[in-house]
């Protein structure tokens, strides 16, 4: 897509646009994220989602019939562990997309497609209430009543980017973001809710050299879980975004403002393998991008 031909408005918005898919792309872990897990646990997961949705735009820029169509992958390795007496977890996450994005500027068909890998995404998560560290032993006799925790995930610019162009896998700029949730347990229903920041370094390389800069996103979840028998468990989630309003060159756009549900069912195919399903959709979308997601997740665990 030839994007470097809109107006700096234009551009604006889509910045914010992509800002919604990879924040909605980055829930792969979720929900459950602050359940209890004994020390030793290793997990593997690969997922893969499509995404589609169209693109919220001033209606008095040239530009009609915006649309992003996403493929994406993603490989994540996770291990609870010990930290001073509280379980936790580390992972790495990878992800790998294919992006296409059209629109008409102007009355002319524009195009892009772009493939490659994103930002991998490194995250530590610590459950400083209500969730001991337990060996697997110890874990078979553990009920879950209220749980707080806290986590922290870095992305380093690795992935796939073109300074050139607007449509990338990768951001070109380091994000770090902070999360506080709860997880509250009434019998075969969990309760979880969250809230979280991501700030932004900024990208000096945008466009061809100029300086894109971002607000932080903030984010709240809700999730209620309801677990069906054992190895089968089903959930309702929602997600709110606002912020991340950017500037480029010191020129400034819109923030965001971006409300989604979804549905999610997980079901353990055998003692160490698990299939979830998932999906969400936009119920509210001031600016930014409204779009549609459905996906399938791979999970193995090994260890305690």
């Amino acid at each position: 897509m030839r994007l470097i031909r809109l107006t700096t408005a234009a551009v604006l918005a889509l910045v914010v646009a992509m800002t919604c898919l990879r924040a909605a792309q980055a829930q792969d872990l979720e929900p459950r994220a602050f359940a209890n897990t004994p020390v030793g646990m290793n997990f593997m997961l690969a997922s893969f989602r499509y995404t589609e949705g169209s693109v919220a735009f001033n209606t008095t820029l040239p530009v009609e019939d915006a649309e992003v169509h996403s493929h994406s992958g993603v490989l994540a390795y996770i291990r609870a562990f010990d930290l001073a007496g509280m379980s936790s977890k580390i992972g790495v996450v990878v992800p790998f997309a294919h992006v296409s994005g059209s629109a008409l500027l102007a009355g002319a068909p524009q195009a892009r497609e772009v493939t490659g890998f994103g930002d991998p995404r490194l995250r530590l998560s610590v459950n400083f209430f209500g969730a001991p560290a337990m060996t697997l032993e110890e874990f078979a006799s553990y009920r879950q009543d209220l749980i707080l925790g806290a986590t922290i995930e870095v992305s380093p610019p690795l992935g796939q980017y073109n300074e050139d162009k607007l449509l990338n896998v990768g951001s070109n700029r380091w994000s770090v973001k902070g999360e506080v949730g709860a997880s509250k347990a009434l019998g075969p229903l969990t309760l979880e809710t969250s809230v979280a920041a991501t700030v932004f370094t900024a990208n000096d390389d945008f466009l061809g050299g100029k300086r894109l800069e971002q607000d932080p996103l903030f984010a709240a979840q809700a999730h209620m879980i309801y677990q069906f028998r054992p190895g089968l468990w089903g959930s309702l989630d929602g997600t709110y975004y606002t912020g991340a309003q950017p500037t480029i060159d010191g020129v400034p756009g819109e923030h965001l403002a971006n409300a989604r549900l979804g549905l999610t069912l997980s079901v353990d195919l055998s003692r160490h393998n698990s299939i979830k399903l998932f999906g969400t959709t936009g119920v509210y979308s001031r600016t930014g991008l409204d779009f549609d997601s459905l996906g399938i997740a791979w999970q193995v665990r090994w260890g305690g």
